[in-house]
């Protein structure tokens, strides 16, 4: 079986840019916002049933999930994210299984859940979790300046997610990323050996 190293964090700490440190030091990443994107795409196997389930009101001309009418309908109906999530999360889980075991040569991998903390079944398919820690106030600097989206937009979906408090107390490592891309190499590093060490397979 292969080690798992499960990585999570709030919107806008960072996860892109730690899993890509882990990546260039030949670690399997398998993200499961990756995932999602591929199955929300046009074409992608996710479409049909959403279509069926929620209208062609989501649905981008070219075929695609349209990603503000999803979300503003999920924040107007509590029940909507239910039903959405019926239809994704098995979907992606089945293909991080598929790409974990395709990484069956690799001394560990790396499943990349934005909310592995409040999904529990998740956290049963890992060995360890690392959580990418940084103030609340980065965060929504970071996701207003990537995305556009109004404060108050980020804070309600910050208060969707679990509290920084609750990931803390959830995590076996932490991964400090408050500062650049300088101060997370050799965070990145340390964890590295470590996790190579705990690894089965080289441990």
């Amino acid at each position: 079986m292969t080690y798992v190293v499960g990585l999570t964090g709030g919107i806008g700490s960072g996860k892109s840019a730690v899993a890509d440190l882990f990546a260039q030091r030949g670690v399997t990443v398998v993200d499961t916002d990756a995932i999602a994107h591929t199955l929300t795409a046009p074409g992608g196997a996710a479409m049909p049933p959403i279509r069926a389930g929620f209208g062609g009101g989501v649905v981008s001309a070219d075929g695609a999930l349209d990603r503000a009418a999803m979300r503003a309908m999920v924040f107007a109906d509590p029940s909507a994210r239910k039903r959405l999530e019926a239809i994704l999360h098995p979907l992606i889980r089945a293909e991080c299984e598929r790409r974990i075991a395709a990484a069956a040569g690799a001394p560990y991998a790396m499943l990349v859940v934005p909310l592995l903390i409040e999904a529990g079944d998740y956290r049963k398919r890992v060995d360890r979790i690392a959580v990418v820690d940084c103030a609340e106030a980065t965060q929504i600097d970071r996701v207003m300046s990537r995305s556009g989206l109004a404060r108050a937009e980020v804070e309600r979906i910050l208060a969707a997610q679990a509290t920084r408090g609750e990931r803390l107390a959830a995590a076996d490592d932490v991964i400090d990323n408050d500062g650049d891309i300088a101060a997370l190499t050799p965070q990145i590093e340390r964890l590295h050996e470590n996790y190579l060490a705990l690894s089965p397979r080289l441990g």
